[in-house]
Parts: C-alpha cells; sequence; structure tokens
C-alpha cells in the first residue's frame, strides 16, 4: 500500500470527553438533559450537525436546533483539545510510516476548520500530505466522494490506500471509495459494526496497524 487514510475522532485522537462536555455545557443552558459519554460514543461518527440532532432530539429544522448547532460550534471552538489527546502509540505508528515514506491523510466528518486546527496542534508540521474536514458542497462520509478527490490530489489509486477507522461510517467510505477497510478497536464503536460495515482487517494497537501496512507495500 502506497498511502493510508485517517479518520480523526476516536482513531488518532481521543476527543469524546472534550465533544461530550461542550454538547452538555450547550444542553444544560438551553434546558435539555445532558447524556454521560458512553453515549456520545453513539453520537458522533456523522458531523456536528447529526450530533447535535442526537443530542436534543429535535431535528434541522427547529429553531432550537439552529441555536444548539451555533452555541455547539462557540463552545467546542473554545474547548476542544481540553482533554483530548492522542492515543497511546500513535505517534510512533506515525513516525514509523513517515520514515518509510509512507504517504497519510486525514479525513474526518469533523468540520474542516476543527479538523485542520487539532491536526496542527496534535501532529504540528507532520507528513500528513492532506488533511480535511467536512466542506461545504461537499458530501459527509460514507460518500466517498472526498476520499476520491484526496487520493486523485495525491496521484494515488483507491485500491493502493488503506482506510482506517473507527465506525462503520469510515468502513462503509473505505468500501465505496474502492480503499482497504481497516478497523481500529480502541475507538469509539465495537467490533461487530466495523465488520458488520466491511473491516477487513481489525486492529488492536497502532503497532499492528503498522505491521499491516508494511505487509501489503
Amino acid at each position: 500500500m502506497r498511502a493510508v487514510f485517517f479518520d480523526m475522532d476516536g482513531t488518532l485522537l481521543d476527543t469524546i470527553e472534550d465533544i461530550a462536555r461542550s454538547m452538555n455545557h450547550v444542553l444544560h443552558d438551553l434546558g435539555f438533559p445532558i447524556h454521560d459519554i458512553g453515549q456520545y460514543k453513539l453520537f458522533v461518527g456523522n458531523g456536528m450537525e447529526m450530533l447535535v440532532e442526537r443530542a436534543i432530539g429535535l431535528s434541522p429544522d427547529t429553531d432550537i436546533w439552529t441555536s444548539a448547532m451555533q452555541m455547539m460550534e462557540k463552545r467546542y471552538a473554545g474547548h476542544c483539545m481540553d482533554r483530548t489527546v492522542p492515543y497511546p502509540g500513535i505517534m510512533e505508528m506515525l513516525d514509523a510510516l513517515w520514515s518509510r515514506d509512507v504517504r497519510t491523510a486525514v479525513l474526518s466528518n469533523k468540520p474542516d476548520l476543527f479538523t485542520k486546527k487539532m491536526a496542527d496542534r496534535f501532529f504540528g508540521a507532520s507528513g500528513f500530505d492532506l488533511v480535511r474536514g467536512t466542506i461545504e458542497g461537499i458530501p459527509h462520509k460514507p460518500n466517498p466522494a472526498a476520499a476520491l478527490d484526496m487520493a486523485s490530489r495525491m496521484g494515488i489509486a483507491p485500491e493502493e490506500i488503506v482506510f482506517v477507522g473507527d465506525t462503520g461510517v469510515d468502513m462503509a467510505t473505505a468500501r465505496s471509495a474502492g480503499m482497504y477497510p481497516a478497523g481500529v478497536l480502541w475507538g469509539f464503536r465495537d467490533k461487530d459494526e466495523l465488520v458488520s460495515n466491511g473491516a477487513k482487517t481489525l486492529v488492536k494497537a497502532p503497532s499492528e496497524l503498522l505491521d499491516l501496512v508494511l505487509s501489503r507495500s
């Protein structure tokens, strides 16, 4: 394999506590019940709009959803890196890939501004060729449009790319894009969801992912 595309939340970074605390702050201010962190592991994965919809239980065509969305964007902007950290072994795995000239990219359903901000904060002047979150006019994962556009920009055929993520959304994206779907077990969803959405390999630690990529190169 010539390249690896990574999801961000639940794959590279453990973001769940900052997401939960930010959304719960909004819910409290609006008079809605808050949720525990475990519930947020089921709310995330399809973008911030869907997170807000799931958290408040109201659709985007309501005024309260619009207010909640605006409040969440503002709250998370100021607190998205309070407790977020890379998962153990991630930096070592990335450094090993980059030292072997394996090309890498990040594709998240998190808004593009946050995705780039957090990639810069935690990975600095890294070896990622591209970092992209959700952009207006380009469908969210599992639609393969963004993944395929990134592959084209990097000049790499989809079948030469391992797509790594922790949710069924990521596995479905990989399959639709013609990339190799690899599911990680340290993230927000379980083995059954990954397998049922087409994961060809499951990895328990970043070092196993490195072995997978190198063995298929």
